[in-house]
């Protein structure tokens, strides 16, 4: 079951992002993937156990959804004491083996937006999934998500039927 971490954020649209440099992708924006399921996933090293063992989870999800709507957004957010270097994190994307978007979240400016923002949490390496309409439907408040838990199934299960409702009508722009 879902913790309750977070639950005052489910149904509210995700605010934008301020993230960058980008790896296997050009930069993309919040607002440019409505009409599709969203899961953003902040990680940190190899180094980080929790992060490991979650790899696998991501890309799971990434190979069994994205030809029906599903984009996964890695953001990695710095804690290691030597200063950022992004090759080092384009490594640890290859390491993971993400072939998904994965952005770097200079100085946390946008875990804190989304996630942080004053409240004290469990973990800062948390999942969020959003629906066609850019709202806010499932947090995974952090730790370890892997294929065989209780909280990957219910994240699996949330996608699914997320991606099983109709695509917002298309606004004319």
């Amino acid at each position: 079951m879902m913790s309750s971490e977070g639950s005052d954020l489910l149904g509210k649209v995700a605010p934008a992002w301020d993230v960058g440099p980008w790896f296997n992708s050009r930069p993309l924006r919040v607002e440019e993937l409505r009409g599709k399921v969203v899961l953003v996933r902040w990680f940190m090293s190899p180094g980080c156990p929790l992060c490991s063992a979650t790899a696998p989870a991501l890309n799971e999800l990434w190979r069994s959804y994205k030809d029906r709507g599903l984009v996964v957004i890695g953001m990695y957010h710095h804690k290691d004491p030597e200063p950022l270097d992004p090759e080092a994190v384009r490594r640890y994307v290859r390491h993971f083996g993400y072939q998904f978007p994965v952005a770097i979240d200079p100085d946390w400016r946008t875990v804190k937006r989304w996630w942080l923002d004053g409240h004290r949490r469990s973990f800062t390496s948390v999942s969020f999934v959003l629906g066609r309409d850019g709202r806010i439907r499932h947090i995974h408040p952090g730790g370890r998500l892997a294929p065989d838990g209780a909280d990957f199934a219910e994240m699996k299960r949330t996608i699914e039927a997320l991606l099983a409702e109709r695509p917002p009508q298309s606004e004319s722009r």
